[in-house]
């Protein structure tokens, strides 16, 4: 099956730990190299933000990277990033004139409303993987979204026109239902982790306690709840991984915010920022650390706490999105309300002072994503997505034709 995989802003190929490359990026390179094992042929479609590298190439997963030229080849802010779409859209098309794709896997809003109009001419099926909702980002950030204001409306239109939404969780799938979409054109397939890489580690034993936050420096997050938190956990240290390179750790405004939080609460000496770590490095700091926390004020799917899992790590998270799928409260870690600090340091308090039950979560994890999350499981169900899509579009040409 020839596969073209629509990933406006997110490069497969790019460093992950920056403002706009997180799991988007994770996710969209794990598919197409599990797919491309499968036997597909796979093409990457991202945008150009450098001018030095070739506009096609070969991905040492199996797969290739078409980079697309849509406005300044350089860096350019996603939420900027929307002006640019009719002239990615115009090199989809020619793209897929020259060499038609058997389905459109797009990733991300704008990356559908390209996708879809340069798909229509050629009759081509497009599937739609959101990632994150605008209409759930402007409910808890109101004012501050700098997200289009297109972006909920387009949002819509692709729930209503795409052949089949691919959400990441239920309560996605609850959302989704919420901007008109059908339930019976919508499948989950929840990201996965790569345990060749992630694997079960032996429990840290020492002193004292190391709670690690991994993802983007951003607000809502949630790192500076668990900055506050920390004050009511006496004697244990927090590792915060992301953002910048280290070097220029002391240049991000939201390192600048965080440190200034610590300082007033009087846990500076008690916090270390780590910078951005290559994903073959995260594996060793996961192990360094007793307890992984991820608490974002809203997450659409989020896959630091199945990398922590898959190390045989607990992890207490927030209540919200693909965390009520992935942890399993009082099997595989705990979860607790966003935004409450006062909650989430009550329950580390008593996790961090349980060795036995830790460890108890970290096998269950380590179990619960072998069954459920291995990228061979989760390329399988998309492959079977890709077939069923197209399964039903051949059935539909041929009620047409009759």
């Amino acid at each position: 099956m020839r596969i073209a995989m629509v990933s406006e802003h997110a490069n497969p190929l790019a460093a992950v730990g920056s403002v706009d490359a997180g799991g988007q990026n994770v996710h969209v390179a794990a598919l197409a190299e599990h797919l491309a094992r499968r036997g597909h042929d796979v093409v990457v479609h991202t945008r150009r933000d450098d001018a030095a590298p070739p506009s096609r190439i070969a991905a040492a997963g199996g797969y290739t990277v078409e980079l697309v030229a849509a406005g300044p080849a350089a860096e350019v802010p996603k939420d900027e990033l929307w002006q640019h779409m009719p002239a990615f859209s115009e090199q989809l098309a020619r793209s897929w004139q020259r060499r038609p794709a058997d389905v459109v896997h797009a990733h991300f809003w704008m990356s559908g409303a390209a996708a879809l109009v340069a798909a229509a001419p050629l009759h081509l099926p497009v599937l739609q993987t959101f990632h994150a909702l605008g209409s759930v980002k402007r409910r808890h950030q109101g004012a501050v979204d700098t997200s289009p204001v297109d972006r909920v409306g387009v949002e819509a239109e692709l729930v209503r026109e795409v052949a089949r939404v691919v959400a990441t969780c239920r309560d996605e799938v609850r959302e989704l239902e919420l901007l008109g979409g059908d339930p019976h054109r919508i499948s989950i397939v929840p990201c996965g982790v790569d345990r060749e890489l992630f694997t079960p580690v032996r429990g840290r034993r020492g002193t004292p306690r190391r709670l690690l936050v991994v993802g983007r420096l951003v607000e809502r997050k949630g790192v500076g709840d668990v900055v506050t938190a920390l004050a009511e956990l006496p004697g244990v240290e927090l590792v915060i991984a992301g953002g910048p390179a280290r070097d220029a750790l002391s240049l991000d405004p939201e390192v600048q915010r965080l440190r200034e939080l610590a300082r007033a609460n009087g846990t500076i000496d008690r916090v270390r920022f780590v910078g951005r770590v290559s994903r073959t490095e995260l594996p060793r700091l996961i192990a360094s650390c007793d307890v992984v926390v991820a608490v974002p004020w809203y997450e659409p799917f989020g896959i630091v706490p199945l990398e922590a899992m898959a190390c045989g790590r607990p992890v207490v998270g927030s209540a919200v999105g693909g965390l009520l799928d992935t942890v399993v409260p009082g099997v595989t870690g705990e979860l607790v309300p966003p935004r409450e600090p006062a909650a989430l340091a009550a329950v580390l308090s008593g996790l961090l002072a349980d060795g036995r039950r830790r460890q108890a979560y970290g096998e269950a994890g380590a179990a619960r994503v072998d069954r459920r999350y291995r990228w061979e499981r989760v390329a399988a169900a998309t492959e079977a997505v890709y077939t069923a899509v197209r399964a039903s579009r051949g059935a539909s040409s041929m009620e047409v034709a009759r």
